[in-house]
Formats: structure tokens, C-alpha cells, sequence
């Protein structure tokens, strides 16, 4: 067997939520919010793009509140546990802020585990976006054997290069880019990681 290592997408594979529209929900823009995340799931706006749109909205929000809100949001546990039992070969690959996502980071052990989005700081609040994780780019950087699992249209890049692509369908439906990208597709969080077991 080969020492694949695992790479998960975070938002709706990791989290039983979308975590950009959970935060939008508290300040009222969740409508806005919604669009334009479904919208770049289906891959009809560049993840960019879309992204920097989307950190526009939530910029008016403190740091430590986004923090405590993204720490909340419930798992899909039965992969959260196949992370924290084999972390050592998993690693999460997401378009999101690290210092948004750095406490949900801290309870799943994985901090140095992580590839994310980096911001500038100040007073609490995002100053500046310094870069956007590509994750076709993160992937092309790993030389041992690949398994990689995501559901939306940004994942599709990471499975092209990927010894196994999977998509997880247990929270939204899986985008069409991806679905044509992957070997098998799962949509629940159980089965998804019985079957990873079967790979270690």
C-alpha cells in the first residue's frame, strides 16, 4: 500500500457549514454572502475574485469574534477524527484567513498542518490581504502519493493532480467541475472515512 497523504478541503468537507457565510449571518449579509459563495462553488466567479469580495464583507467584524464563531462550527466528525488519529499524513488545504481559522486549527491539531490565506492585522481588525492559497499550486508541491478531498469547484485543481480524488457530498452538493475530477464520491461523512482508513 502507498503512504498516500491526505489532503482535505475545509469548508462543507471538514465543517458541517459554509464558514464565510456562518460569520455573514451574525452582521446580516448572510443573502449577499450565500450568492456569492454558491456562485463560486459552481465556478461561475474565479475563487479570487470572489474571495476578495467576500473578505470585503466581513472585514467590519473583529478578528477575536470571527475566531470564536469559526471554532463553533459544528464537524462532520467522522472525518475530524480520521484528521486527528492520522495527522501526521493529513494536511487541510482552504481558501480561508489563518488568523480566522487558527483556533478551529488548534482543536483539530493541526496548526502546522495547514495551508491558508494570509492577512496583516491591526487593532483587531484585517488591515490587508497579503496572499490567497491557490490550492492547485499547494498540491503540485507534494512528492509523496496524493488523496485529496473537497466538494466545491476550487477542489477540482487539487483532484486533477491527485493518486485518489474524492468528493464529499454530505453537506452541499459536490460542484460539477470536480465531480468530473474525482474516482469516487461520498455523502456521508462515516463512509467517507471508513474508506480512508482502508488506504493507510
Amino acid at each position: 500500500m502507498s503512504d498516500y497523504i491526505f489532503l482535505f478541503d475545509l469548508d462543507s468537507t471538514i465543517t458541517k457549514k459554509e464558514i464565510l457565510p456562518t460569520i455573514s449571518e451574525r452582521i446580516g449579509k448572510l443573502e449577499e454572502m450565500r450568492e456569492l459563495t454558491e456562485a463560486t462553488m459552481r465556478g461561475e466567479i474565479p475563487f479570487k475574485t470572489s474571495f476578495l469580495n467576500r473578505v470585503e464583507i466581513l472585514k467590519s467584524v473583529s478578528v477575536t469574534e470571527v475566531s470564536e464563531i469559526v471554532e463553533k462550527i459544528p464537524l462532520n466528525n467522522a472525518i475530524a477524527n480520521f484528521i486527528k488519529e492520522n495527522k501526521d499524513r493529513c494536511y487541510i488545504v482552504t481558501g480561508n484567513i489563518d488568523i480566522w481559522i487558527n483556533r478551529l486549527m488548534d482543536k483539530l491539531d493541526m496548526n502546522n498542518h495547514v495551508y491558508c490565506s494570509k492577512v496583516n492585522v491591526k487593532d483587531d481588525y484585517i488591515s490587508q490581504i497579503i496572499s490567497i492559497a491557490d490550492k492547485e499550486l499547494i498540491v503540485k508541491q507534494f512528492v509523496q502519493p496524493l488523496v485529496v478531498i473537497g466538494d466545491g469547484d476550487n477542489d477540482s485543481g487539487m483532484a486533477k493532480f491527485a493518486d485518489i480524488a474524492i468528493g464529499f457530498g454530505g453537506v452541499r452538493n459536490i460542484a460539477p467541475s470536480l465531480l468530473r475530477n474525482i474516482d469516487y464520491a461520498f455523502y456521508d461523512d462515516e463512509r467517507c472515512a471508513n474508506f480512508l482508513k482502508t488506504l493507510l
